[in-house]
Parts: C-alpha cells; sequence; structure tokens
C-alpha cells in the first residue's frame, strides 16, 4: 500500500518512515528529515497539500502533523486538519487522523471509552478536539486515534528528555498510558489498510502510569513530585479494548518496555 504521512519529519513520522521507508509525506520544516519522496510544506496550504497529495498517488494517508502551542497551534491542528482530510475524501483516500488523550479532562475517575464526551481543559486539547470535530465533518470515513505520551523511538522523545531534566517536576496524579513509537506507528500503518473501521479508537499503552511513575521509569528515581494543578488533566486512562479487539498490533505497556 501507498502511504503517505503528514508530519514525516516528526517523532511519529520518523518512526513510521522506520517501518514503512517507501512512505512519502510533507516532513514539514525539518529539512533533516528529506529524501527526495518527502517534501517541506504546510497542512494549512490546501493547495500544496493536493499537489503532494496528486504527486505521490497514495492509497492512504496518516495525519500526524501538529503544533503543541504558540500562535499556529489552532490553524494547524484544527484548519490544517480539514484541510487534509478534505483533500483525501476528494480524492477517495482512506484517512487515519492522529489525535490524543487530552481532549478529555480525566475527570472520570475511571477509563475513557470513545462514546465518552470530550471536555478538553487546555488550550492544546481544545485545539485537538476541535480538529477531530473538522475532520469528522470533511471525512465521516476517518478512523481518529486517540493516543498517549509516545516514547522509545530510534531517539529519545520530549517526554524522555524531559524525565531527565532535574529541574522538571512531574504529577503523582495525572494518569497516562504511555506507547511505544514503534508500536503506535505498527497500529497506524495497520489502520491505514482496514477501511472498515471508522470514527474515534482509542490505541494507546497497555499500562497505566502517573506521569511521576513514567518520568521514574526513564530517569530513576531521583525525579521531583508533586500533586497536579487545577489546569491539568487528571486521570486520562483509555479504553484501547476496542483496538485490542480489532488490531493485530499489539500495544505494549510502559513497564514491559522500560521495566
Amino acid at each position: 500500500m501507498r502511504v503517505f504521512v503528514t508530519g514525516l519529519g516528526g517523532y511519529l513520522g520518523r518512526a513510521i518512515a522506520a517501518l514503512e521507508p517507501e512512505v512519502t509525506g510533507i516532513a514539514g520544516r525539518n529539512k533533516s528529515a528529506l529524501t527526495p519522496s518527502h517534501h517541506t510544506g504546510d497542512v494549512r496550504d490546501a493547495d500544496a497539500v493536493a499537489a503532494a497529495l496528486d504527486a505521490a498517488r497514495p492509497e492512504a494517508v496518516i495525519h500526524t502533523a501538529y503544533v503543541q502551542d504558540g500562535p499556529h497551534a489552532r490553524s494547524t491542528n484544527v484548519d490544517g486538519a480539514a484541510v487534509v482530510a478534505r483533500a483525501a475524501r476528494d480524492r477517495g483516500l482512506r484517512l487515519v487522523h492522529v489525535s490524543t488523550d487530552v481532549v478529555f479532562s480525566g475527570m472520570l475517575g475511571r477509563p475513557i471509552s470513545e462514546d465518552d464526551r470530550v471536555d478538553p481543559i487546555t488550550d492544546y486539547g481544545r485545539t485537538k478536539a476541535d480538529g477531530e470535530a473538522a475532520v469528522q465533518s470533511e471525512h465521516p470515513q476517518a478512523v481518529v486515534v486517540r493516543t498517549s505520551l509516545i516514547y522509545g523511538g530510534v531517539q529519545p522523545s520530549r517526554h524522555e528528555r524531559l524525565a531527565r531534566d532535574p529541574a522538571m517536576t512531574f504529577y503523582e496524579d495525572e494518569i497516562r498510558c504511555p506507547v511505544a513509537a514503534p508500536d503506535l506507528a505498527a497500529a497506524l500503518l495497520e489502520l491505514a489498510r482496514r477501511p472498515e473501521i471508522a470514527g474515534p479508537l482509542h490505541v494507546a499503552g497497555a499500562d497505566p502510569v502517573s506521569r511521576l511513575d513514567f518520568a521514574r521509569l526513564v530517569a530513576g528515581d531521583n525525579v521531583k513530585a508533586a500533586r497536579r494543578p487545577p489546569d491539568r488533566p487528571g486521570d486520562l486512562r483509555l479504553d484501547c479494548s476496542r483496538a485490542d479487539n480489532l488490531l493485530a498490533t499489539r500495544l505494549r505497556g510502559v513497564r514491559e518496555v522500560l521495566g
């Protein structure tokens, strides 16, 4: 299958390329990630996205490109997602859209299912929730993959680097389901080949752990701990039972990978 990936220069994009070296896509501003089949570009530019897709002639698109914060976060995460979804739909292409667990507040006190209503409490979470809505409006057959902290790629992730920073403090009551980059990449590639799966799907690691415990698994016990402030999400355990039943890819727990 010919797969086109937005965000090839990013952490997850590189993990996908490591498993599927023939992927094409937009690498964004990271020119060091370029090969002849990768292009710099902006997912908000409808003409550029259309031209790249027409040149690549893929069968599926995996949309990983995003901006965490700053002045371009909303336009990239919402408008850019809509541009990519519309371009994929107009060409009859399978779309796998990558979202996040922080579209939820984590206040339910139980694992969160795909049927639970999004209720983000961070600016980033709000942009990603609105991006999900834009994708589902433009391309109803897309699968919207909600995942968690990504780590364990060829190079340390941002989360792993922060865990080793002695100035950082980590929250003992913010619960996430970290996912190894190769596992998530494999799941996304599997979903690219499974057009019968649509709508939200929770795809994260098997072990729910606090941000504090994750940092300790990465960096050892000498990590500063605190309770989370009220503007941070709480219990973001994702119920991944649907993905577990649908996918052949095994999503390992962080304790298995780093323990």
